[in-house]
This record gives structure tokens, sequence and C-alpha cells, in this order.
């Protein structure tokens, strides 16, 4: 396996990550029917940092 074969490996299980990140924080946002959305993405922002998957993100969603 080349290098840009790990890098593309490498690059589609973060894709992945975000997508099941991201799953879940609409799944969580849609039982609280939204009431706890800031906290909820504040948790996901820090699992996120922890996991090394920072991304830039804006200040408010809608």
């Amino acid at each position: 396996m080349g290098i840009f074969d790990r890098f593309k490996s490498h690059q589609a299980s973060r894709d992945k990550a975000k997508q099941a990140s991201d799953a879940a924080e609409r799944k969580v946002n849609e039982r609280t029917g939204d009431k706890y959305e800031g906290q909820v993405d504040q948790a996901q922002q820090r699992i996120e940092g922890q996991l090394g998957m920072d991304r830039d993100r804006p200040d408010q969603q809608q």
C-alpha cells in the first residue's frame, strides 16, 4: 500500500467518523426537540477535538 493509498484510506475514515458524529448529533436533537441543541453541539465539538477531528464551525447553527 503506497503513501497515497494510506492517505485516501485515512481521509475516508475521517469522513465516515464525521458523518457518524453529525448523525448522532441530529438524532439527539431530534429526540430532545432541539431543547439541548447548544449543549449537544458543545459536546460534539469537545469529543471531535479529543479525537483529532477539529473542524471549522460557524458560531451559531440555524
